[in-house]
């Protein structure tokens, strides 16, 4: 999959930008009855792209994704802290940050569990996590979300399914 994406780096934005960001002002209206992210907070955003997912959160930012095409216009904006690597092998120690995001990224991942599995293992007690509701995997996705976090609130989007958990 981080293939794809590296070929479609010129236009990704784009492609995806307006959507994105319509995605992300829906959770944060939401997000606001169940969780305050404070400046001193730190957030990782699983498959980040070029970091559309990752620019409107008010706090220590880290983005990772497995294509460095998208990572390299990504750094070029705000104080993000890029890191190339894949869901199922997230380079931190357990419990390292505060609050996890992955918004539409989740039916990309090559091993559902293991990149679940990492995404509870890096957080600490927060998880934004969202699918396109299209996808094949949707019920697999929502039975490994069930299964590993305590699902706070799930709820839908135009074109995705999105979670607020903590563990």
């Amino acid at each position: 999959m981080d293939n794809y994406y590296d070929e479609i780096s010129e236009g990704y934005e784009e492609l995806h930008r307006e959507e994105q960001e319509k995605k992300i002002a829906f959770i944060k209206v939401r997000l606001n009855e169940y969780f305050n992210i404070e400046k001193s907070h730190s957030l990782l955003d699983v498959g980040c792209g070029t970091g559309i997912t990752t620019i409107p959160w008010n706090c220590k930012r880290t983005g990772l994704d497995p294509a460095i095409k998208l990572l390299e216009k990504g750094n070029k904006k705000d104080e993000i802290d890029y890191v190339l690597g894949a869901a199922e092998d997230i380079p931190f120690k357990d419990n390292s940050f505060d609050i996890i995001t992955s918004i539409t990224a989740i039916q990309n991942f090559e091993d559902l569990e293991k990149g679940l599995s990492e995404i509870r293992r890096v957080g600490k007690d927060f998880f934004i996590l969202s699918y396109l509701k299209a996808s094949q995997k949707g019920k697999i996705i929502e039975e490994i979300i069930n299964r590993l976090f305590d699902v706070k609130l799930r709820f839908e989007e135009d074109k995705d399914i999105i979670f607020f958990c903590s563990k």
